[in-house]
């Protein structure tokens, strides 16, 4: 077994003073992955038209990754309350702010895309069903004019914005890691510096 598999394999479920534990990670880098497929996947959406074969499969998927990663947010955030991130490592005070506001913005977008996301789908009035399964959340019992276009409107700009911004975040983690050489990056895929 290599050294990195051992280092991943030892370590904790939940986060300590230097680093994060498996669960916030593994829920981090689903996050993520998901909103990376998300986003070209409703650029593919916008493209069919109602005759189209995966007219009737691909907005499915978009809708169901779409409540998965609204679960798993909603599990972080709880989580986040009672298990504290590390402590925040040496670097200008400028940066620490900078990067507050980038990981609060992050949460901010993804919830709006994802509300937006809920009220573009549900705005018929029907419920969205997980994966065509006996699993279904239910259309918000208020409706407004042109709830479609406006709530497709914000996803779309919102969206864009989000994964904008993940693109310079992940950009950042990589600056860290190569640049700065500390352990941002190690941190978020649970790696122990002393492991």
């Amino acid at each position: 077994m290599g050294p990195i598999l051992a280092m991943v394999l030892n370590h904790k479920l939940k986060n300590d003073e230097n680093s994060y534990g498996w669960g916030p990670v593994i829920m981090h880098w689903l996050i993520a992955f998901a909103i990376i497929g998300l986003y070209p996947l409703g650029l593919y959406i916008e493209t069919l038209d109602y005759y189209d074969p995966a007219y009737r499969t691909v907005p499915i998927w978009h809708k169901s990754i779409g409540i998965m990663v609204a679960f798993t947010l909603a599990i972080r955030l709880i989580l986040r309350a009672f298990n504290k991130p590390p402590k925040a490592l040496p670097q200008p005070a400028v940066m620490q702010a900078m990067a507050k506001v980038a990981h609060l913005l992050l949460y901010l977008l993804l919830l709006i895309t994802l509300v937006s996301g809920y009220l573009i789908s549900t705005a018929d009035g029907r419920a969205i069903e997980l994966f065509n399964t006996l699993i279904s959340i239910p259309a918000p019992p208020v409706a407004f004019q042109n709830k479609e276009d406006l709530a497709g409107t914000v996803h779309f700009i919102v969206a864009t914005v989000l994964i904008t911004l993940a693109a310079v975040h992940a950009i950042a983690a990589l600056k860290h890691h190569f640049i700065d050489k500390d352990t941002t990056l190690k941190r978020m895929l649970a790696l122990r510096e002393e492991a």
